[in-house]
């Protein structure tokens, strides 16, 4: 088995050089050309129902890192029926649309009623999914390395929650180090967070018998991943990068800065309302905060300049702050950080949702 490190300097992060509308002799259905600004191979003409009509294919929505269309078609039954197509290029593109398809697949295999087939939009309702899927070796994490945003997450089966939690931001670390530099003050918080305050705010999920349950997450499910179709008015969710976590995992992305849309407290509220708290319910605001971490970390990484790296040292620092708070000579930590440390002791952060402001 390779080890972390290898398994990320193996990986050569995708352009948006992936993102072109490919280059192929255009096919026929029947004996009749396709209309549209995207060129289709006869090779995905021919994964179509047979005796599909094919009318049409366009450029369709947007993607940072693939090319997207839609496929116009009349079904067998003589119905009129749309396609969802991606494409990317090269090893890179492959392996996200690998992990893209086999997460929508699993999607699918837990929830019919609400996830299409692979490859078209998914229907979900998120509680189901969450109550209803179950990992098949009862553990936490994937049987491949699923890609959030354009960079793989380190998904390798893990018997504890914590043990994986920790996984997934050591992978994403590495990933910032690569990507971003050397930042030793994020480096310093990083490590600090690992040995001191995940253990505080996770081990507690499994102590007095309790246990946390692998669920299936979506694992992207932010604004730019959920759509609405526009005949009916139903949600439909894609671009999946799932794995087996803690399904508070999955919500804590609705507390992104970037989000518009899920960050209304009525969805949280509506959720929890219906799937409920782990206990200990107290420290629900701190795990909802250290989860966040992870994707923010994650995104930095992926997004180079963004602001999503201020905005985890942040979500670290208060973490640290409330639960191992550095004392004067104990880290390489400068003055001036030390003195903020202290600071923001005194204010506890205005920012944390509370519990009670809830009231489910």
């Amino acid at each position: 088995m390779s080890s972390l490190n290898d398994e990320v300097k193996e990986w050569a992060p995708p352009t948006e050089s992936l993102g072109k509308v490919p280059q192929v002799t255009p096919g026929k259905s029947g004996e009749k050309d396709i209309e549209g600004d995207f060129p289709l191979d006869q090779v995905v003409i021919d994964q179509l129902p047979p005796n599909t009509i094919v009318h049409s294919c366009n450029r369709y929505g947007a993607s940072a890192w693939t090319v997207t269309a839609r496929i116009e078609t009349t079904s067998p039954k003589g119905e009129p029926k749309f396609y969802f197509l991606k494409c990317a290029e090269d090893d890179q593109g492959k392996a996200m649309l690998e992990g893209e398809f086999y997460s929508m697949r699993e999607l699918y295999k837990t929830s019919p009623n609400f996830v299409p087939q692979p490859h078209t939009w998914g229907k979900l309702n998120l509680v189901q999914l969450h109550q209803a899927s179950v990992s098949p070796t009862g553990q936490f994490g994937f049987h491949i390395n699923t890609c959030q945003g354009n960079l793989p997450q380190q998904t390798r089966w893990n018997a504890s929650w914590m043990g994986y939690y920790t996984q997934l931001v050591k992978g994403a670390m590495q990933l910032n180090r690569e990507r971003n530099g050397t930042w030793q003050n994020l480096e310093q918080v990083v490590d600090r967070l690992i040995t001191h305050v995940v253990p505080q705010v996770l081990k507690p999920l499994e102590k007095e018998s309790r246990t946390v349950k692998p669920c299936l997450i979506h694992g992207d499910l932010w604004d730019g991943n959920i759509g609405t179709d526009f005949e009916t008015g139903e949600i439909y969710i894609f671009d999946a990068s799932v794995h087996y976590a803690h399904s508070e995992m999955e919500i804590a992305m609705w507390r992104g800065r970037f989000n518009k849309v899920v960050s209304s407290k009525v969805y949280l509220k509506n959720y929890l309302a219906r799937m409920g708290i782990s206990e200990p319910t107290e420290q629900f605001e701190d795990r909802f905060r250290i989860y966040s971490v992870y994707h923010t970390l994650h995104e930095s990484a992926c997004h180079h300049g963004s602001s999503f790296r201020q905005e985890c040292y942040e979500n670290m620092n208060y973490l640290i702050n409330k639960y191992a708070p550095f004392h004067t000579g104990e880290s390489g930590l400068p003055e001036d950080l030390l003195h903020k440390f202290a600071s923001m002791r005194k204010i506890r952060c205005s920012r944390m949702f509370r519990i009670n402001s809830l009231k489910i």
